[in-house]
């Protein structure tokens, strides 16, 4: 296994990695709405849905994976309400590449942002 740490994304905020590579796979811990200097990005789910992409492309690239390699994502979202929205910004991430995905609604989040996404990809 090789731990993957970039100053790109955010620390993680608790005892974990900001992903693993073991063999060729990259599995993300879940990325939410963190700048990589900890502060939140903004209080409405377009902005915290973008920085999650900025975050998740900051360890893919320095997992050897980019968001053309992810295989599966997993998104929570804290209001189902927000999917359509999050729906429509994630399609401009995953234009022509469509990577298995899951979406749940959960009561809560890690520092109470609307999404986490979490990916599993192939390293390059």
């Amino acid at each position: 296994m090789k731990l993957i740490h970039t100053s790109n994304a955010p620390e993680a905020i608790g005892p974990y990695s900001q992903g693993v590579i073991v063999n060729n796979m990259f599995y993300s811990s879940g990325q939410i709405a963190l700048t990589p200097e900890g502060n939140l990005a903004g209080d409405d789910v377009a902005t915290q849905t973008h920085q999650v992409f900025a975050n998740l492309k900051a360890v893919l690239e320095e997992a050897g994976a980019s968001l053309d390699t992810v295989i599966k994502t997993t998104v929570f979202l804290k209001d189902m309400d927000d999917f359509p929205e999050v729906n429509e910004i994630y399609g401009g991430y995953f234009e022509t590449h469509k990577p298995a995905r899951s979406c749940v609604e959960v009561s809560k989040l890690p520092k109470d942002v609307k999404i986490e996404i979490e990916v599993i990809a192939l390293v390059k």
